[in-house]
């Protein structure tokens, strides 16, 4: 149905209107009786392996939802119901704001894959505190929020947005993941430079520490990254006492797609992601397994099916997110991996 008949229709769509269209008919059919549970008795996976231990949390199986997909946190419960084991909302910044011009988003039906650019548009971590305040804890589900600095942040003062996003939504997170490598906000990716990266997961660690029960902190990095580059960032990663590395987000490059260079300029610059980005992040999965030092990896990009999943896991990550393969392949998506295992 979803493969001949909803994708179809919606791919007629603008691609930004019909992700709001389509989660908010979803969230209407939820609040019908009854729908809910026909729902997640529909899309309940049946993962026959152990759950999976990380970061003093329990994932009952390794597929998540990467940040992206639900910026404010509006949609957790409805898509819980579709077997995620954890759900990462956001990027989310200190102040609401627009994000960039629309149109911001668009499809590449020929690769599978999407290119954005809309700038950590949310409405701000006030907002979502008091969403997530009034959401009742979801069984076995694992709840991590992706947070960023706003755009008008000077790079040097970084670490205050990401410290004030910590502060406000502390109680809500299971873990956080700090959002270094979005190539949509002018100069975030210099904060993967030594000096920046150092001051900011220091304060970050220094206030995580502070706290009664500190949450794990993940740090999401870009696929774009050289060997050199990676082998730094690991290494302060690790020197910081942080949790996690995620690999990875979207990349720059354009090389070896079945799109046409005329409609990629006439798109014009942005965020890749999905099949494309799925050798180029493995790749970078399997440099950072290599490197000195033991920290828990989560693969990212260009995952369809339980053997690209496969593909992530056999590169060193203990986990695994999709968003582009969930527009493509629709809502069964984790229902088909886990079942395979």
């Amino acid at each position: 149905m979803w493969q001949y008949i909803i994708k179809p229709l919606l791919f007629l769509l603008n691609p930004e209107r019909a992700h709001h269209l389509t989660l908010g008919l979803f969230k209407i059919m939820c609040r019908i009786p009854g729908v809910s549970a026909i729902i997640k008795s529909i899309f309940n996976p049946n993962y026959k392996g152990d759950p999976i231990q990380l970061f003093g949390l329990t994932f009952h199986h390794p597929v998540g939802l990467a940040a992206g997909l639900d910026k404010d946190g509006q949609y957790i419960k409805e898509l819980a119901l579709l077997g995620f084991s954890h759900i990462e909302i956001g990027t989310v910044t200190p102040r609401p704001q627009d994000g960039n011009p629309r149109p911001r988003l668009f499809r590449l039906p020929k690769d599978q894959a999407l290119i954005n650019r809309m700038g950590f548009n949310n409405e701000g971590a006030a907002a979502m505190a008091q969403r997530l305040k009034a959401l009742p804890k979801i069984p076995r589900l694992i709840l991590g929020i992706n947070i960023g600095k706003n755009k008008d942040t000077p790079l040097e003062l970084a670490h205050e947005d990401y410290l004030s996003c910590f502060e406000t939504l502390y109680p809500y997170a299971d873990y956080f993941t700090i959002n270094i490598s979005s190539p949509n906000t002018p100069g975030l990716r210099g904060l993967q430079e030594k000096e920046p990266l150092i001051k900011l997961l220091s304060a970050i660690r220094v206030a995580n520490s502070k706290k009664a029960i500190p949450r794990p902190v993940l740090v999401k990095i870009a696929p774009d990254l050289d060997d050199l580059q990676l082998a730094e960032i690991k290494n302060i990663i690790i020197e910081q006492c942080m949790d996690g590395l995620i690999m990875g987000n979207t990349t720059l490059d354009r090389s070896n797609l079945n799109t046409s260079s005329a409609i990629l300029d006439q798109i014009g610059p942005g965020g890749l992601s999905g099949l494309p980005v799925f050798e180029k992040s493995n790749n970078r999965l399997s440099a950072l397994s290599a490197l000195p030092g033991a920290i828990p990896l989560v693969g990212v990009g260009g995952i369809l099916d339980s053997k690209s999943t496969q593909e992530k896991l056999s590169r060193g990550a203990s986990l695994v997110q999709v968003y582009t393969g969930f527009i493509y392949t629709g809502p069964g998506i984790v229902k088909k991996i886990c079942n395979a295992f």
